[in-house]
């Protein structure tokens, strides 16, 4: 399994959390139950190879981070949502956000770069080119924001 794949497992548990309301770990247990996830498995090519014990762990991070972080993930996101309203992000752009910001945030082993890319490549997947370009210009102003500098975020 590639970095890339698990990064998208970790997208869908973060917006099965967020649409769920359920703890991390309640859903990552459950989730990766060798039964459920053999169904997944034939249901869709991204579950086809269960992760090995180094994805299994930047999965349970990023999904945590995901959770455990979402009023600081997504009060970045409102702050660089120019022109977007909170209700108009879908859930899924939303999910992906917060695992970029999460990697850029808290994984110093993951390139801003990488994580930048990756979040746009795989929204690619799943929302139209407007709200792309948005993920995309949510990042870039983040990162010449926060990350170069411009001070905490403000409550």
């Amino acid at each position: 399994m590639t970095r890339k794949t698990a990064r998208e497992i970790a997208v869908e548990l973060c917006f099965a959390a967020a649409a769920n309301e359920i703890a991390a770990d309640e859903l990552l247990d459950a989730f990766f139950e060798p039964e459920h996830y053999e169904t997944l498995a034939a249901e869709n090519e991204l579950f086809s190879e269960l992760p090995d014990e180094k994805q299994m762990a930047y999965i349970r991070t990023l999904t945590t981070l995901s959770r455990e972080k979402a009023a600081e993930l997504d009060a970045l996101i409102g702050r660089y949502a120019h022109g977007w309203k909170s209700e108009r992000i879908s859930r899924t752009a939303r999910a992906i956000l917060r695992i970029a910001l999460a990697e850029i945030l808290y994984m110093d082993e993951i390139p801003a770069a990488v994580a930048i890319n990756e979040a746009v490549e795989l929204d690619k997947n799943y929302d139209e080119p407007e709200t792309v370009a948005f993920v995309n210009g949510v990042l870039g102003g983040f990162m010449r924001g926060e990350a170069a500098g411009a001070g905490p975020l403000e409550s």
